[in-house]
């Protein structure tokens, strides 16, 4: 069966995004570009919301963009591919390898279900806390970046209750961005 995963940047405080909407601070250099777009190879769908997907729109054409480096373009090769599933109530269609999903338990139900290897990615905070309310996340792997946001919109859901982890995998890059990849223990 598939297992889901939460990956994203996030500063030390524990945001995605900052108080100003802004999240330029998780721009990853090229190692931590490398390493993310060797993670996406394990991915069979990526589930997101509305936010996350306006924002990944971008790769789905720059792989015709000549200004690219090989990295780049091969990161976009490799998005375009993964089946996109965007959680929306603005949107009626969508664009490239994506469609529009309704309940994100029974989609993420219908996904594990799938024969097949590969990883639920979930992107996305709002949707990432709605499902780890639902107890519907294996692994969370933040990328934590040294900054401090001082606010903003937390990578953790809030929702009460306790969370036992057990820690898979550690990196420290260069850039002294640490990557941590926790198991859920159930």
């Amino acid at each position: 069966m598939r297992h889901v995963t939460y990956s994203l940047g996030m500063s030390l405080d524990g945001y995605t995004i900052g108080p100003d909407g802004r999240f330029d601070w998780s721009e990853p250099d090229e190692e931590v570009f490398t390493f993310c777009t060797d993670q996406i190879r394990d991915v069979s769908t990526h589930l997101m919301g509305r936010r996350l997907y306006e924002t990944m729109l971008y790769w789905e054409t720059a792989d015709t963009d000549p200004a690219l480096s090989p990295l780049e373009r091969e990161f976009a090769v490799l998005w375009k591919q993964i089946p996109k599933v965007v959680f929306s109530t603005t949107f009626t269609s969508v664009q490239g390898n994506a469609r529009l999903g309704s309940g994100l338990a029974e989609e993420i139900e219908r996904l594990r279900a799938e024969p097949g290897a590969g990883t639920i990615a979930i992107g996305g905070s709002t949707l990432a806390h709605e499902a780890a309310a639902l107890d519907l996340i294996d692994e969370y792997q933040p990328r934590v970046h040294p900054v401090l946001a001082g606010g903003g919109t937390p990578y953790f859901p809030h929702h009460q209750r306790r969370v036992d982890l057990e820690l898979v995998e550690s990196r420290t890059f260069a850039s002294q961005v640490v990557y941590l990849r926790y198991r859920v223990r159930r």
